[in-house]
């Protein structure tokens, strides 16, 4: 994006806080760039993108946006996971720090209004705009989840499709039994209440209970959670973002013009509500996948995400190349064969060769198996 021939677009990159703009090698040929963006309502926000969008031609791209409680590292994080690396080599992501949320912010200010997550989700139009990109997938987490829908709901022309872990359709549900706990966060530190909530929120379980999902690292991953929240993050700004999401409007999914796919995990406090969430909503343009013995997918159940993520762009035309272990083709299509006697499958009538050929989610089982082999790609 540097070598963009516009001045005017390079000037205004250099002026926007050149100690924001940086690039750090992340590892091999996967440089990470920062932004800072100026947005209409939702003040500046911090972009990390990793992958080349000068490629965006030939590439996914995908935005994500936060849960509640961290920033964009969880992201990064993922996206860094082995089981991501086909998709990541032929893929971009612009990831999106929610107001105040990255690394080491200073608090915002006291004159600064928190965005809604309306707002915020139609003001990332701006960041796409800043970094000339066309198109993006939505991939965002919880509150994020939420904020994403709402940019597909306002920018459908911008958006290929939407993926939603834990997205909450209707307004605040499962946070009243904390909301009394939750009002006593006083001052600027994140107290043991608001702590609970958030860790009850993200992992499904209260301070005192078993750790819930497959993951045997959980507690350690609970930790660096905790430790986030504790020193990387600024408090004050983290609970503005929840008290935003405590205080959204319910998403009118039913009207959506793009692709979504919902993805909750079966120990999840959000399950049902999710559940609820897709029971409201078109099935044509809804896929849901609920992943047993997880609460927080992207740390118990990382493989399926991908997994998932995959098959989702598939069913869009993108990431064609890469090869889904778990997923037999032919026999995915062999439910609808003809003869007993091993002649070929004729196309149904009104399908075209291409469409044959195009994979569609709805056609994809989407049951994965438990012990995923690692994504490949076609050499």
């Amino acid at each position: 994006m540097e070598k963009d021939s516009n001045k005017e677009d390079s000037a205004k990159t250099q002026s926007s806080h050149s100690h924001h703009h940086h690039h750090k090698k992340d590892n091999v040929n996967n440089v990470v760039h920062k932004y800072a963006i100026s947005t209409d309502k939702s003040g500046e926000l911090i972009i990390t993108v990793q992958g080349d969008l000068t490629q965006q031609e030939k590439r996914a791209v995908f935005l994500t946006v936060h849960d509640l409680g961290c920033n964009h590292a969880s992201f990064q994080d993922f996206v860094n996971s082995p089981c991501m690396t086909e998709i990541k080599e032929r893929s971009c992501f612009i990831h999106v720090d929610v107001p105040g949320h990255a690394d080491n912010s200073g608090a915002l200010s006291d004159n600064f209004a928190f965005p809604s997550l309306q707002t915020l989700g139609e003001d990332l139009v701006t960041v796409l705009d800043y970094l000339h990109v066309k198109y993006v997938i939505g991939l965002g987490e919880g509150a994020g989840a939420n904020v994403l829908a709402r940019f597909g709901l306002k920018h459908p022309s911008r958006c290929l499709g939407l993926i939603l872990i834990n997205c909450t359709g209707s307004a605040a549900t499962v946070l009243e039994t904390f909301k009394t706990k939750f009002i006593s966060w006083k001052g600027d530190e994140v107290g043991q209440g608001a702590e609970d909530f958030l860790l009850y929120h993200k992992f499904g379980h209260a301070f005192n209970e078993q750790l819930v999902g497959d993951n045997p690292d959980k507690e350690k991953i609970v930790q660096d959670f905790q430790s986030r929240l504790h020193s990387t993050l600024n408090s004050k700004n983290v609970k503005q973002y929840v008290k935003t999401f405590m205080t959204r409007k319910d998403l009118p999914l039913k009207n959506c013009k793009v692709d979504i796919l919902l993805i909750t995990g079966m120990l999840s406090p959000y399950s049902t509500v999710v559940e609820k969430l897709h029971k409201d909503t078109d099935k044509e343009k809804v896929t849901m996948m609920k992943i047993e013995r997880a609460g927080d997918v992207l740390a118990d159940a990382p493989a399926k995400v991908a997994q998932s993520i995959l098959l989702f762009c598939k069913g869009q035309g993108l990431l064609t190349s890469v090869v889904m272990p778990g997923v037999d083709r032919q026999r995915a299509f062999s439910t609808s064969s003809g003869g007993s006697n091993g002649e070929p499958r004729r196309l149904s009538r009104g399908m075209s060769m291409e469409e044959y050929d195009k994979p569609n989610i709805r056609r994809l089982s989407i049951t994965v198996n438990d012990q995923l082999p690692p994504i490949q790609s076609k050499k």
